[in-house]
């Protein structure tokens, strides 16, 4: 059964809105308030659901030492009617109330219903005081806009991770000087391969040229290794409409994401019916030492591991140009030579996240996903036994199925 269940090779991911939450994720209920928030346990992932008004709250057990990371990911209904400033904005807080971290994700100019992913941690370092020591720290998560908010419950995955301390003390400086000129974009003959509908299913590609289709709504989720001292880099085309009357704002969007989910960068571009480019722009080799810097684009490159690229379509183009598929072409490239990691004390939860494994770099190579990345790192957390994964995976989900009354309008 749980053969059947493992990462295979990627598939085409269906047309339209869709989002592919993790298989055998655990349901949970956020609380109202601290006290009864549940246990978000290192390496698992879970779902819930956040409706219009709510602030929920989740609790993490921390030792005096790790760093901690958590990721949300707000999916709203497909037919909602999105604001510009609406969004979704996670925190991180102590037993005693003090700020450790806050991000919000908005929807953007197109209004366009798709995952969108914010993140938190608690990390160890000299500048925070407040959010040291062991013991119980809290996320919250809350929607975010104007009064117009949409309604409607918006889905939620939610993953947790720590990163152990390092075996001796490093660098507290990010690197003053890296090279930031944007790389040339990869070249040769494209080949085919679909995006995956989900951080979790994920499609595992290398440097080079990829090919597939995308249709307005749609979201795809690449994801490639970088190793310690590597500096990722990717564009994308959207092939032309056949028509040029006609304009959607912010159609294209690009985003690349660290494992740990946490964002960093995104770019946008509008679509006129003629193919279009978009480029990130240069972001830092990945070394520790980035974390103690102010820019996302030097920030977000502070381990090694499977970064993602995530596509998303407006869907407002199809009101423009027609449902498509459209033709998309994505280059990528993994510019400078790897180097050895800062030298962990421990392990990180899950597993080797920050690292680049000989599967994953045969993954990204043949297209499909390290035994370990999906099921089995779910089953992992918590020592689930063998039956109970089976009805983890096929109906733990049931329970979050329900509607919220407070706070659902």
């Amino acid at each position: 059964m749980l053969a059947g269940l493992s990462a295979g090779p990627a598939v085409a991911a269906p047309s339209g809105y869709d989002y592919a939450f993790a298989a055998g994720a655990r349901a949970v209920d956020g609380a109202s308030d601290t006290a009864d928030a549940p246990l978000l346990a290192p390496g698992g992932t879970y779902r819930d659901a956040l409706p219009r008004g709510a602030e929920l709250y989740y609790r993490l057990d921390l030792d005096a030492s790790s760093n901690a990371y958590v990721s949300v990911t707000a999916v709203p209904p497909a037919d909602s009617a999105l604001t510009v400033s609406e969004g979704i904005r996670v925190s991180v807080q102590s037993a005693d109330g003090h700020s450790c971290s806050f991000e919000n994700a908005a929807f953007g100019a197109a209004h366009s219903p798709h995952p969108v992913t914010a993140w938190g941690a608690r990390t160890v370092t000299p500048v925070n005081r407040a959010c040291e020591g062991a013991g119980a720290y809290y996320v919250v998560v809350e929607r975010v806009g104007t009064a117009d908010a949409s309604r409607g419950d918006w889905q939620l995955e939610l993953t947790s991770a720590t990163e152990p301390a390092l075996k001796a003390a490093g660098a507290t400086k990010a690197p003053d000087v890296w090279d930031s000129a944007t790389p040339a974009p990869a070249v040769g003959e494209p080949r085919r391969r679909a995006g995956g509908a989900g951080f979790e299913r994920a499609t595992p590609i290398g440097a080079g040229v990829w090919r597939t289709d995308i249709a307005p709504g749609q979201t795809l989720y690449y994801r490639v290794p970088v190793g310690w001292g590597q500096q990722p880099h990717a564009s994308v085309e959207l092939g032309s409409s056949g028509t040029d009357s006609g304009y959607t704002l912010a159609a294209l969007e690009l985003g690349l994401y660290n494992p740990v989910r946490a964002d960093v960068q995104k770019v946008s571009a509008g679509y006129a019916g003629s193919q279009r480019n978009l480029a990130l722009a240069a972001v830092a080799p990945v070394d520790y030492a980035n974390r103690f810097a102010g820019s996302e684009q030097v920030n977000g490159m502070r381990f090694a591991g499977g970064y993602y690229l995530v596509v998303h379509l407006a869907a407002r183009v199809a009101d423009e140009f027609g449902a498509g598929p459209y033709g998309l072409t994505l280059h990528v490239s993994v510019e400078g030579a790897e180097r050895d990691g800062p030298g962990y004390a421990g392990q990180s939860v899950p597993r080797d996240l920050f690292q680049v494994t000989a599967d994953q770099r045969r993954g990204a190579a043949e297209g499909t996903a390290a035994p370990d990345d999906t099921v089995m790192r779910v089953l992992a957390v918590g020592g689930i036994g063998g039956g109970t994964a089976v009805l983890v995976v096929l109906g733990a989900w049931t329970a979050v199925g329900r509607r919220r009354s407070a706070g659902a309008v």
